[in-house]
């Protein structure tokens, strides 16, 4: 006698449906983990001199849109490097003489503040301190030479006793923004003199003025506003007075100016803020000064802060 063939399991079909669904999930739901504790150990804060658990992340408690004449535009925090306003923050510009920030960077990173540094070939193009050829200057008169007036011939002084000169320095200033993520940003020279070779972003330039101020002797230069320097003789004395008419005001302490016909008004602005050191970038400005002012009263007051603790 034939016996009647086996029953089909209906239900089988959407067992195994269930079962690969709920694999599903799981796999998404550890990639979520993983891919949010990449982005809060990593991508928030990727300066490898900041501290990655216990930050706290300013955001502004009340938000406008300042009018501002300037074509780019960023303020930044610059521990966790978060952005609490921007415009056209990816934006090519010429840095003009910003570019000396990279300058000082990569100058200390080489040279001792008391190292002894020898005129070459003067220059008297643009800003200049008006140093002459065989003069010698400690790195650190330089530096303030460098940023207070914004001097190319302390620019190109400091270029020039770099190991193989000049366009080994501006090799190093742009292995120096690989390092630091800039993605947009590239150096002709030292002194900001070549519009076309010579650019960054709003974004990238923040980012490179919140390195910078982790260097103690950059961010007591940029704060200073006068100082007298001399040769290493002691026999030329030179006056100088920083270009940021901003600094000392509603706690503003540095950072730098810029300005070429092609590049248009360029400031970088630093001030503490509850605290904490905020960046403010304004470029291809008509009035540098006025619009950094709106975005300072934007942030004046205005800021509260989340913690993450990855």
């Amino acid at each position: 006698m034939k016996g009647f063939p086996p029953k089909k399991n209906l239900n089988e079909p959407y067992k195994i449906l269930a079962f690969t669904l709920f694999a599903l999930f799981l796999v998404l739901f550890s990639v979520s983990v993983m891919l949010r504790f990449w982005i809060v150990n990593n991508a928030i804060n990727s300066s490898p001199s900041v501290p990655r658990s216990d930050l706290a992340y300013p955001v502004l408690k009340s938000s406008y849109l300042p009018q501002i004449s300037a074509n780019g535009a960023i303020i930044m925090d610059a521990k966790t490097k978060s952005v609490l306003y921007s415009k056209n923050p990816k934006l090519r510009f010429s840095s003009a003489s910003t570019t000396k920030i990279m300058t000082a960077i990569v100058a200390l990173d080489y040279f001792k503040t008391n190292d002894i540094l020898t005129v070459k070939e003067a220059t008297r193009e643009g800003s200049i301190l008006g140093v002459y050829n065989g003069e010698q200057f400690t790195l650190e008169n330089l530096l303030y030479a460098l940023l207070l007036p914004s001097a190319n011939d302390a620019a190109l002084t400091i270029a020039q006793n770099y190991p193989d000169g000049i366009n080994s320095f501006v090799e190093e200033m742009n292995e120096k923004a690989g390092l630091f993520l800039l993605k947009n940003t590239h150096f002709g020279d030292p002194a900001g003199l070549l519009d076309k070779e010579n650019y960054t972003t709003p974004f990238d330039l923040a980012r490179l003025a919140s390195f910078a101020l982790d260097y103690p002797e950059l961010a007591k230069i940029v704060s200073t506003q006068y100082k007298t320097i001399t040769d290493v003789s002691g026999s030329s004395v030179y006056t100088l007075e920083n270009l940021n008419k901003l600094l000392g005001t509603d706690g503003v302490n540095g950072v730098k100016t810029g300005y070429t016909e092609e590049a248009g008004q360029v400031l970088v602005t630093s001030k503490k803020e509850d605290g904490n050191t905020i960046i403010i970038v304004v470029m291809g400005s008509d009035d540098r000064f006025f619009d950094t002012q709106k975005l300072l009263s934007l942030i004046s007051g205005n800021l509260t802060y989340l913690s993450i603790h990855p």
